[in-house]
């Protein structure tokens, strides 16, 4: 019995070692960091849509419309690659059923621009008439990534300075990173572009020069505990 009895106080002392050995004893301070900043974006994707129509008892075909679309983006300066088709359908016009029952097809293009001004000469070399809606479909910023990063830099180092002047106030010293911690990735807040994901009035694209779009803000925030140096 005495044995067994000894086993058992022998085991709790050890158990008792060992929590003592995990427990961190280290003086500490938790911060957070936090770093924004806005960017112009230039990529701005626009869509276009082209319709045939009947013009009298003449049908001006899509590949006659796009023909025009794509001289007009050439002569944009605006590279093929950055000039796609996104959709195709047709259907019976109903207005001219009729008179004329013939299927007239339309198309949906899509065009990287890096400079929203350019949209204008592309819309002014298209007949008026073949031109469904134009719009701003999405937009983005060509240095993203190396903007993410700066930002995270920026968080972790805006952390420090808190901690340090945190710290300071009370007559303590800032030791090194316990740990860091991000919250997610940078958070993109898009504000609404202008006229966007809406049908937009030809002459308003041609010859409105304040077309423009708001910047990207772009935000990262960071949490990181600190030891206070003895």
């Amino acid at each position: 019995m005495m044995k067994k009895l000894i086993l058992i106080t022998l085991a709790a002392f050890i158990s008792t070692a060992c929590l003592a050995q995990n427990v961190d004893f280290r003086r500490k301070i938790t911060v957070s960091g936090i770093a924004e900043k806005e960017v112009t974006p230039d990529i701005i994707n626009v869509s276009i849509s082209l319709q045939e129509y009947i013009d009298g008892k003449k049908k001006i075909t899509i590949g006659q419309l796009e023909a025009q679309l794509e001289d007009a983006v050439k002569r944009a300066g605006i590279p093929k690659s950055d000039f796609t088709i996104n959709n195709i359908s047709g259907w019976n016009n109903q207005w001219q059923k009729k008179k004329n029952p013939d299927f007239l097809e339309a198309r949906q293009y899509n065009i990287r621009l890096h400079e929203l001004s350019r949209i204008g000469q592309v819309l002014a070399g298209i007949d008026p008439k073949g031109v469904q809606q134009t719009g701003i479909a999405d937009y983005d910023y060509s240095k993203m990534a190396e903007i993410k990063q700066e930002l995270k830099i920026q968080a972790l180092l805006a952390a420090k300075e808190k901690a340090n002047y945190l710290l300071g106030s009370i007559g303590e010293k800032l030791g090194r990173p316990i740990d860091i911690s991000e919250s997610g990735d940078v958070n993109v807040q898009q504000y609404q572009p202008l006229y966007a994901n809406r049908v937009v009035h030809r002459e308003i694209m041609i010859n409105d020069s304040d077309i423009d779009v708001k910047p990207i803000k772009l935000s990262f925030q960071v949490q990181v505990i600190f030891e206070i140096a003895p």
